[in-house]
């Protein structure tokens, strides 16, 4: 399906049919009394008048990229005296801080208004307005979850001199509300990540290069083009395939293009016709993922629950044998109703995390990574026996 630019003066809607898309096909959602939601469509209007027309909670992602009020007092410009292309259109210039907290509470009112209960929201500044904005967000009821620093690989230098390099922005990740389930694809980061947690500091370049639009005359078409690369992260980390991703502040349409190789929605709003028009042509040549490639291991919490014991009923490990440690210093015997002894604790008999916290004098104790099995000449994390049979199991559900 190929996006939709509607608003746009003295032209049609554009629709789709020529060339059908590969995303999952999702019935349009709908509330009573209300328009069916207009997935995939760039919306030219004001972004708090467009965002009251849609139905509320209805969609699983805001990610907003909102007007900086740089508050800029001329011209910027190199020791040299060249001018800096900076940020002085009218959309970023506001009349005092009181006119842009007015409209930073009207446009996140709205935003949680048409936000899922379970969902999240993404909000991007600098210095000169994130803190402003985090505070509206906390007012109005969202529910602060990280701040997240984008590190610029190749920041802007600072050209007087008097000031730090600028080389950072900041996210500000908030559920609707303090008691939200929202989505935190966390085993697929860490996975992704080396095995280590991911953090909340963000290494990405500016966009520049072949990826930055440029308009006729070769300058960038849009001075705040955010890199693509930043806005996966967003939706790998907190979407899944087939979610909906509000932006209301579409611009050249970066999160558009990134939903739709992702296999995502998205709802575009962009009161600049030009900058739609852009976004559109964009995301009409965005070829969807391969849906495997897409596909994400399950969580812990999502795996079929396996016992101990179980993997002593189906032999894995035998009544008898001997778990240790991952440095061989506890040993424990495996008893044939699933649970283990201490060696030469003749009291300590239980679960495998019961007697593992027993053994390291701790309250608690994951038994499945602390206890291992020896085989081949390897120990190796009981937890691999469990995955093996979840696999097997899986099979057999098939």
């Amino acid at each position: 399906m190929r996006s939709v630019v509607k608003g746009a003066p003295g032209q049609a809607a554009r629709r789709s049919g020529e060339h059908p898309s590969k995303l999952s096909v999702i019935a349009p959602l709908t509330t009573k009394n209300a328009p069916p939601l207009p997935l995939d469509e760039v919306l030219v209007g004001d972004s708090i008048l467009e965002l009251s027309k849609l139905p509320a909670h209805s969609v699983d992602l805001v990610f907003a990229d909102p007007p900086y009020n740089l508050q800029l007092g001329g011209e910027l410009k190199r020791p040299d005296e060249s001018r800096v292309d900076a940020v002085d259109d009218a959309w970023d210039q506001f009349e005092s801080f009181q006119a842009y907290d007015a409209f930073s509470r009207a446009w996140l009112m709205a935003a949680r208004r048409v936000l899922k209960p379970n969902g999240t929201l993404f909000v991007i500044g600098s210095y000169h307005n994130i803190f402003r904005v985090g505070a509206t967000l906390q007012d109005l009821g969202f529910w602060i979850l990280n701040d997240i620093i984008w590190r610029k690989a190749n920041p802007m230098p600072n050209f007087r001199g008097r000031r730090f390099t600028n080389a950072h922005e900041t996210l500000i990740w908030a559920a609707r509300d303090a008691d939200a389930k929202y989505t935190f694809n966390y085993e697929a980061l860490k996975a992704g990540n080396d095995d280590v947690q991911m953090r909340s500091d963000w290494l990405f370049p500016l966009c520049t290069g072949q990826e930055r639009l440029k308009d006729e005359s070769g300058r960038k078409l849009h001075p705040t083009q955010k890199p693509e690369a930043l806005i996966a992260r967003i939706l790998l980390s907190a979407t899944k395939p087939g979610d909906v991703v509000l932006d209301p502040f579409f611009g050249s349409g970066t999160t558009g293009a990134v939903a739709r190789r992702l296999r995502r929605h998205f709802i575009g709003i962009e009161r600049e016709t030009g900058y739609a028009e852009a976004a559109r042509a964009r995301i009409d040549a965005v070829e969807p993922l391969p849906e495997e490639a897409l596909i994400a291991p399950p969580s812990a919490r999502e795996a079929p629950r396996v016992a101990f014991s179980v993997l002593v009923d189906r032999g894995l490990v035998t009544p008898g044998a001997e778990l240790t440690d991952a440095k061989g210093r506890f040993r424990a015997v495996v008893r044939a109703d699933g649970t283990i002894a201490l060696s030469g604790e003749a009291q300590k008999v239980g679960s495998i995390h019961r007697v593992g916290a027993l053994a390291q004098g701790a309250e608690a104790c994951n038994g499945w990574t602390f206890w291992h099995v020896e085989q081949d000449g390897r120990r190796h994390p009981i937890d691999v026996l469990r995955a093996r049979l979840r696999a097997e199991m899986g099979i057999a559900a098939e």
